[in-house]
């Protein structure tokens, strides 16, 4: 067997035998399937798809490809939550305290920034000292002392994926469902999880633009998720506009700290009620509560009570992380005075959102990649001060570009300005947060 023949095989829209499937899985996770070819059999699964069938046994073959963690000698009913990325979309530094402090341990196995989108893993990076490459015994040490832990995958948790997640962003093959169900859920699955719930982002800041395309990847998820034997619901949630107000690193660990903190702006309640809501079902599908109603003041109780920040406070902690960050977040992250204002080009009001090119125009700014090995500028970013249905004036300011390079910052000043759509009358119906669960 010859990994060309597989490729040869995907590319002709030919169904993949479960032995081709795991040949080739063996052979990424062992280094004897070089990149390029990789990087190959990528591209057809894009462009050619999988069945039910194939779908299945990738994910088996990536989820078996290294060591399945153990935390049964841990009491607490194990979950978590994954997003399959947007722009400003930060609420696992949100629900992950939240669950914690609700009697829920929570293994996040997190990922860096993929094309567009930010990545968990950056954002608490822009913390001082915090460590996310933890070994799999530091891992559990902090699950015990604090409730939950992030980190990156390290070299014995589904490998595969780890290989090839980096690759999909250099190959521009992030969207394709097969590619992403077996990558969340063979993290996941070797995270030892008995629940979780799925965020998958629609819109135009969204890998799925379409409402279509993202359901069937939510079912997709579920009915995956559920045959590997994790309790699964998904959502479908808006991504036609930044979630929140901050996109960037460090302005979006500040945005998380500052809800944790009681001190919600109005234009970041939705990161709030978007992860209150995904905590509750997390709840409800581990079983530390039977109604969504009784979870959702279980939560709110956390958050009023400053367990939750004090959960966040401990995980900074037992991470290398500085814990000052939680009493004076602006003092202590990475951040930059040089501010350049987003100004609107005519009256009216904003229609829609090309929320992708924000997303792009902060990446190229350096808050993501543009190679793998390309390092993180934690400290430039966007922080909106708009939404859709806003009635705005011409020369107001739409939001605040921050980067101490002032040609880059203007490059993407141009760009997100082109990116607010204004409309001379209203749009008719708002974006919903929350536009569908899927169960099955």
């Amino acid at each position: 067997m010859r990994p060309q023949d597989i490729i040869r095989k995907k590319r002709d829209r030919e169904q993949l035998l479960p032995a081709e499937i795991n040949f080739f899985i063996d052979g990424v996770t062992n280094g004897q399937i070089a990149d390029y070819q990789i990087s190959a059999l990528l591209m057809a699964i894009y462009l050619n798809g999988m069945n039910e069938a194939e779908q299945q046994c990738l994910t088996e073959a990536m989820l078996q490809s290294g060591s399945i963690m153990d935390f049964s000698s841990i009491a607490r009913p194990k979950a978590d939550k994954h997003s399959t990325g947007g722009v400003g979309d930060k609420t696992s530094l949100v629900i992950a305290p939240l669950a914690a402090a609700c009697g829920v341990c929570v293994p996040m196995i997190s990922g860096r920034g993929l094309g567009h989108t930010g990545g968990t893993l950056d954002k608490l990076e822009s913390i001082p000292g915090y460590r996310v490459d933890l070994s799999a015994r530091e891992f559990q040490n902090v699950l015990e002392q604090v409730g939950y832990a992030m980190a990156g995958q390290t070299g014995e948790l589904a490998p595969a994926d780890k290989k090839m997640y980096a690759l999909r962003d250099a190959t521009a093959t992030v969207e394709a469902i097969p590619l992403i169900v077996a990558s969340i859920i063979s993290k996941k699955g070797a995270a030892g999880l008995e629940a979780m719930v799925i965020d998958v982002k629609v819109g135009s800041g969204a890998f799925m633009r379409e409402e279509e395309r993202a359901r069937a990847l939510a079912q997709a998820l579920v009915k995956t998720g559920n045959s590997c034997g994790i309790r699964t619901r998904a959502f479908l949630t808006d991504m036609n506009q930044p979630l929140g107000c901050a996109v960037g690193n460090s302005i979006e660990v500040k945005e998380c700290i500052e809800i944790l903190r009681g001190e919600i702006a109005p234009g970041a309640r939705p990161v709030l009620d978007l992860s209150m809501e995904l905590s509750a079902h997390m709840l409800v599908l581990s079983h530390v509560e039977d109604l969504l109603a009784e979870a959702r003041q279980r939560l709110q109780r956390a958050l009023d009570s400053g367990d939750a920040l004090e959960r966040f406070r401990q995980n900074i902690v037992a991470q290398g992380g500085d814990p000052s960050v939680c009493d004076d977040p602006s003092g202590v992250l990475p951040l930059v005075r040089e501010s350049f204002k987003v100004e609107s080009r005519r009256s009216g009001y904003i229609t829609a959102v090309e929320t992708t090119e924000i997303g792009n125009a902060i990446a190229a700014l350096g808050g993501g990649r543009v190679r793998i090995d390309d390092t993180i500028d934690a400290t430039v970013g966007f922080l909106s001060e708009i939404k859709i249905g806003d009635k705005v004036t011409a020369g107001q300011t739409l939001g605040v570009v921050f980067s101490r390079q002032e040609s880059r910052a203007r490059e993407a000043v141009s760009r997100i300005q082109a990116a607010y759509q204004v409309g001379e009358e209203p749009k008719g119906n708002l974006p919903t947060l929350i536009k569908e669960i899927v169960n099955e």
